[in-house]
């Protein structure tokens, strides 16, 4: 179904590949508008519990294909320059929602990440749930070197990941992170000394995962995203909703018969 993306799903595991390896997987227009596609129908797919983002070849990801900013120029075209740059606006929207869909995704996302993650994959692997990352691998927001202010989730979301001042330098330098740099300052949660390494780690961690109460992890990362955004008093509030709702659960009753009778929990998609 897709052309720039593999797909793989095994044992309620979503393996998601940038597959355009000849060009370090940078995202033409193609891939932008498949990107938001994958992550909406995993979303709904009863199987997938986690979803594993990555990249084929050398690279993770190199962000924006470059064509797609010299096809800007076609908005020039446009002769009244109020529908120009409601146009442009438009565009950019566009770019964001796809990212964003990662986010709206309630499937856990874990972004595993070799060699580049330039630009646009800063912006994706701020979306996700969690990021590892090669010792060799390393990250940089580019678009300061482009000409550009980066305007699809970095300068957003990586805030409130990372310390302001570290997104700072690295927004005003555009210098390159490394993956053991990545680490100590928080960006990804542990590195790998290989890429074999790393996907055999993410692998368990996902396998792990794929064996809690799929209710229950949908409604932690809505809730986690919800306290990153509001207030401890509004995010407690919204607890209790949540709860309210969806606490006396199957997965409730499951678990606890799964402890009194020694045996792992088998929990419902």
């Amino acid at each position: 179904m897709y052309t720039s993306f593999l797909v793989h799903i095994d044992q309620h595991i979503a393996t998601v590949s940038f597959n355009r390896p000849d060009k370090a997987n940078a995202l033409h227009e193609k891939a932008w508008e498949e990107m938001p596609l994958i992550f909406r129908e995993l979303h709904e797919h009863p199987e997938v519990r986690v979803i594993i983002l990555q990249g084929e070849g050398r690279n993770f990801c190199a962000g924006i294909d470059l064509t797609v900013l010299m096809n800007l120029q076609r908005f020039h075209t446009i002769s009244c320059e109020g529908r120009k740059r409601e146009a442009l606006r438009g565009f950019i929207f566009k770019l964001q929602n796809a990212i964003t869909a990662i986010e709206e995704c309630r499937k856990p996302v874990i972004a595993a990440i070799h060699g580049a993650c330039i630009g646009g994959g800063v912006d994706i692997i701020a979306a996700c749930d969690m990021r590892y990352c090669t010792e060799d691998a390393y990250f940089s927001i580019k678009e300061i070197d482009l000409g550009l202010v980066a305007d699809i989730g970095t300068l957003q979301r990586l805030p409130k990941i990372l310390q302001p001042g570290i997104v700072a330098e690295m927004a005003y330098t555009g210098r390159n992170v490394a993956g053991t740099e990545a680490a100590a300052i928080g960006l990804c949660n542990r590195t790998y000394p290989s890429q074999e390494d790393l996907q055999k780690g993410v692998l368990e961690l996902a396998t792990t995962i794929a064996t809690k109460s799929p209710l229950c992890i949908r409604g932690t990362k809505e809730i986690l995203l919800y306290a990153r955004d509001h207030t401890v008093a509004e995010s407690l509030n919204y607890m209790t909703a949540w709860n309210a709702s969806m606490l006396l659960s199957n997965d409730l009753l499951e678990a606890f018969a799964a402890n009194m009778e020694k045996r792992s929990p088998k929990f419902e998609g």
